[in-house]
């Protein structure tokens, strides 16, 4: 009986989840799509077409040059943690403790750490340069930990098979431990993109607000979510807002695709 009601409840909680997913997506979608046009990808932003291909290409650069550095540093952190750092140690312990803590800090507090530190102090000004750094350190946490429980996963005693055999520690980790990870390390970058892809509060302070197109990291922009923000907050443009959203649920859509077919792909090729 208990199990059976378990059972409904857990069927009831995913239909509501769902449900309310979806009537998230439909409302978007009813809203924007019959205002979405060809001026709406025109190369300069205007106020009389409120383009928003200045800001696609500023969130496919950030997105690309945050995961160029936050993979490395999140990904080589994770396995020194798991793979050569004591286990008792209190050192990792406390970068353990620090990058749970720096989860569950709102973005607003990155983006002013941003803008004192980067924009002001290195004087990087607001610019594309800016917004990545704060954008790395935003989902270096969440790399981390992700590589983290994804080489605890592996079984010790398949390391020890394979020292057995006479292999190496970097072969050992490169050739066995590594394919097994790689869905957990994988799974912490999707979700990275998709809260560097939706991120607001934090860019404003650094990556600033500019409609022009980027010629250079320092040169200033906004991505979608910011670029969706604004014309919402504006109240003048909200159909146009109506539109970025439909055009942003199909990029998260789009680049979430791609990256899982390619994780499929790297899982089959390492096996």
């Amino acid at each position: 009986m208990l199990a059976r009601i378990l059972r409904v409840l857990v069927f009831l909680s995913a239909a509501v989840t769902f449900g309310f997913l979806f009537l998230v997506i439909g409302f978007i979608l009813v809203q924007g799509l019959p205002h979405l046009g060809l001026d709406l990808f025109s190369w300069t932003y205007r106020s009389e077409n409120m383009s928003l291909l200045p800001s696609i290409i500023t969130t496919l650069i950030l997105v690309i040059g945050s995961l160029l550095l936050a993979i490395p540093l999140g990904v080589f952190a994770g396995f020194y943690l798991v793979e050569y750092a004591k286990k008792d140690s209190k050192v990792v312990e406390l970068i353990r403790l620090a990058a749970d803590t720096l989860q569950g800090v709102p973005s607003i507090v990155f983006g002013l750490f941003g803008m004192l530190f980067f924009v002001v102090f290195c004087r990087f000004q607001y610019s594309l340069l800016s917004g990545i750094l704060t954008s790395v350190i935003m989902v270096l946490p969440l790399i981390i930990r992700a590589t983290e429980e994804g080489l605890l996963s592996v079984p010790d005693s398949v390391r020890q098979a394979s020292f057995a055999l006479g292999a190496g520690k970097i072969r050992t980790i490169m050739r066995i431990v590594l394919p097994e990870a790689l869905p957990g390390i994988l799974a912490g970058v999707l979700l990275s993109i998709g809260r560097i892809v939706g991120e607001t509060a934090a860019l404003m302070y650094t990556l600033g607000t500019s409609t022009n197109m980027p010629k250079s990291l320092m040169d200033s922009g906004r991505t979608l979510s910011l670029h969706m923000y604004v014309l919402s907050s504006e109240g003048l443009y909200l159909d146009e807002a109506y539109a970025t959203g439909v055009i942003l649920i199909l990029i998260v859509l789009i680049i979430q695709t791609l990256s899982t077919r390619l994780s499929k792909q790297l899982v089959k090729g390492n096996h």
